[in-house]
Order: structure tokens, then C-alpha cells, then sequence
């Protein structure tokens, strides 16, 4: 959204918005973050100034200066019918557009429900907030299983040595630092939370029944039974381990 004229050029004339915007580059990493395909980053002139680093990160990059939204789906379109997406795909736009749900709905139609859209906030000229990074914030709160927030705005702000006088293209402790924040959501383990195991001791007194919620047979008691009965055993074994 902050560089709206530059990217209104690359509608009428692409070649000379191309040359204005700083071209494209599509490198693989230098990296291996993990076994298979290393995740995917789509971006704009912003990861144009974090190429080396987000390579490093363990990222294929492919970022081209003024790219809108829609120029990105176009993209993850041709990937996906050579089948070639990872399981994690990060776009870092907006810069030169805005951001919508159907701009985000419409990635995730594309990349399919089998991978994990990360979404770069973008920062605006002079570092202000946006409705983009709202829009974003809100997307993993409505798809939270399938959309990642890199919150890039949140993490760059009030350090203005991480970018340039326009408030958004990086300089090199910002692109290190927007590499780092993109490598930890690619390293990130699942959130998805760990029912607790029963203690050896309440298992042995109700067995495999006594997990709540567990239908297990060594006991017939009611699983909210065995569980209230569980806790009040607990809490009188807790005091004789100290």
C-alpha cells in the first residue's frame, strides 16, 4: 500500500515499472532447514534487500520489486500446477497494494488445504500501522490452522536503524532480523496441546478408565468421576513427595 504510484506504473507499463522497481530473483537456499522441499518465499522489493540472508534462513526466494498481491497468486498458480509447492509458503506483499481476505482466501485456495500459508505484515511508509497488517493478524484467527503470522511490523517496530528513510526497504540488520523471524515460523513445532498422562499411581488404582475423557475398560466409573476422584488422590500424594 505505501508505494501505490510505482505500483500503478506496472499496470500500464510493466517493463519500465520492472526497471523502476529493482527487477526479479528467484534463487534456491544455501541452507537445508530440514528434510524436503525448503519453504517457499514470495515477495516484493522489501525481500529484495534480505535475498543472502533469507537464503541462509533455508528459503527458495522469489522476489520481484513492486510485485502486487495478485502477481504472487499468479505465481503460486503456475507452482501448483507443476506441483512443485512446498509445505510451507511465505508471501511477504502489500507494499505496493493493499491486502484483503479475498487476497488471502484466494492463497490459500491455491496453495491447498494440505500446507501452511505464512503471511509477512508489512510496514508502511514511516513505519505507520495498516489495515493490511490487521487484515493478516485476523486471517490467522479465522483459518488457525493454515495461516501463520510473521509479524513483521510488530518486530521492527521503533527500530529504525533495521530500515531505510522510507520507513520500509531493509538494511542489513533488518534483513537479518526479518530472516530470523521467517526461519523461526519455519521451525516452529505444532502448538496443537498434549493431553497429560494420568500419574502411575492413579493408574493402577482406576486403570485406563481413569483418564478423562478415555474409554478404556480397567474401571467402570464414569470418566468425570474417576477424574474428580483422581484429582482428590493426587492432591493427597502431593504433599508425601516433598
Amino acid at each position: 500500500m505505501a508505494l501505490l504510484g510505482i505500483a500503478a506504473l506496472s499496470f500500464v507499463f510493466p517493463a519500465a515499472a520492472s526497471a523502476q522497481c529493482g527487477g526479479d530473483t528467484h534463487l534456491p537456499p544455501t541452507t537445508d532447514l530440514a528434510d524436503g522441499p525448503a519453504p517457499l518465499a514470495v515477495g516484493d522489493s522489501v525481500m529484495l534487500g534480505a535475498i543472502g540472508p533469507i537464503r541462509r534462513a533455508g528459503f527458495e526466494i522469489d522476489a520481484a520489486g513492486c510485485r502486487l498481491w495478485t502477481q504472487g497468486i499468479e505465481l503460486l498458480g503456475e507452482r501448483a500446477r507443476e506441483d512443485s509447492l512446498p509445505d510451507l509458503v511465505v508471501i511477504g506483499l502489500g507494499t505496493n497494494w493493499t491486502v484483503t481476505n479475498d487476497d488471502i482466501h484466494a492463497a490459500l485456495r491455491v496453495i491447498g488445504p494440505e500446507r501452511v500459508l505464512g503471511l509477512v505484515t508489512p510496514r508502511e511508509v514511516g513505519g505507520d500501522s495498516s489495515s493490511d497488517q490487521v487484515v493478516i493478524r485476523q486471517a490467522a484467527e479465522r483459518w488457525p490452522d493454515r495461516v501463520e503470522v510473521i509479524d513483521w511490523a510488530a518486530a521492527s517496530d521503533g527500530k529504525d536503524d533495521w530500515v531505510y528513510d522510507d520507513g520500509v526497504h531493509l538494511r542489513p540488520p533488518g534483513a537479518r532480523a526479518l530472516a530470523e523471524l521467517m526461519r523461526e515460523t519455519a521451525l516452529s513445532p505444532d502448538e496443537t496441546p498434549e493431553r497429560d498422562e494420568p500419574s502411575n499411581a492413579v493408574t493402577a488404582l482406576f486403570g485406563r478408565g481413569a483418564e478423562l475423557g478415555s474409554g478404556g475398560s480397567g474401571s467402570a466409573l464414569p470418566a468425570a468421576l474417576a477424574a474428580l476422584l483422581a484429582a482428590a488422590i493426587v492432591s493427597l500424594l502431593l504433599p508425601l513427595r516433598r
